[in-house]
């Protein structure tokens, strides 16, 4: 069987995606910051399905931490699936925190580009020598990193997304000789739980949004977990360096 990580898996788009790529048959190590029970809600869900899935902590803006966790995922490979290898990876844990640039602190900066650049890159790097040729990378961008028209204050969010974008590319290079695809999924608005739980503190702002999107609605996580499954999938085996835009033609 194969086996995926997916982070930030206890809900919004890494909760979908990990449900998704366990409906194709394929184990799921999910991982949560905070939210346990979340995660375990996740668990659940997979389970419900017939799947496998096994929930593990982790912090992304902890890097110190990495080594540890690729430990611990090591064990739970051998544990769970008697295997010492995983296939895919999905970089979605994140965290989003909105401020003008001259309101913008140098903390929060550094917490944005912890848990959305350093993040990914050193974990993906720490949990290289466990993954199996062959398999696939996808690692969550956001569509705010190539809008052609900016909100205000996400300047720093999207800055790193842009980063995740060229660090998608690289890696795709770097890792071609293995046979590791590596792509992004830039989701739009989306109702998730990002930005303390926005869409529910503001739902005034939802029909706005839908207004502004091509198919009349804001984005469900089922829509962009569904395709990071086809992309983990062998479905997509000739698709790499891609940047996939999920936002039901948000701006056109």
């Amino acid at each position: 069987m194969q086996v995926a990580i997916v982070t930030g898996a206890s809900s919004g788009i890494g909760r979908a995606a990990a449900v998704e790529i366990a409906g194709r048959g394929i184990g799921v190590v999910l991982t949560y910051g905070r939210n346990r029970q979340g995660a375990l809600d996740t668990v659940a869900a997979v389970e419900k399905e017939g799947g496998t899935a096994v929930a593990l902590p982790l912090d992304l803006g902890a890097s110190g931490t990495f080594d540890a966790f690729r430990d611990t995922v090591a064990g739970v490979l051998r544990d769970t699936w008697q295997r010492d290898t995983f296939d895919h990876l999905v970089n979605n844990a994140g965290l989003a925190q909105s401020a003008l640039i001259e309101d913008m602190t140098e903390d929060t900066f550094d917490l944005l580009a912890r848990v959305l650049l350093k993040g990914p890159y050193f974990l993906t790097q720490k949990l290289l020598p466990l993954m199996a040729g062959g398999g696939a990378i996808v690692n969550t961008s956001s569509s705010s990193a190539t809008a052609a028209s900016p909100e205000p204050g996400y300047s720093a969010y999207a800055a790193l997304k842009g980063g995740v974008d060229v660090l998608t590319r690289y890696m795709a290079k770097e890792f071609a000789p293995r046979g590791i695809r590596v792509n992004a999924v830039s989701p739009g608005p989306t109702r998730t739980r990002l930005g303390d739980d926005g869409f529910t503190r503001f739902p005034e702002v939802i029909p706005a949004l839908a207004a502004r999107t091509a198919l009349g609605r804001v984005g469900e996580p089922e829509d962009v977990g569904a395709l990071i499954a086809t992309l983990v999938s062998d479905e997509s085996r000739w698709v790499t360096a891609q940047n996939i835009e999920v936002s039901g033609g948000y701006g056109l």
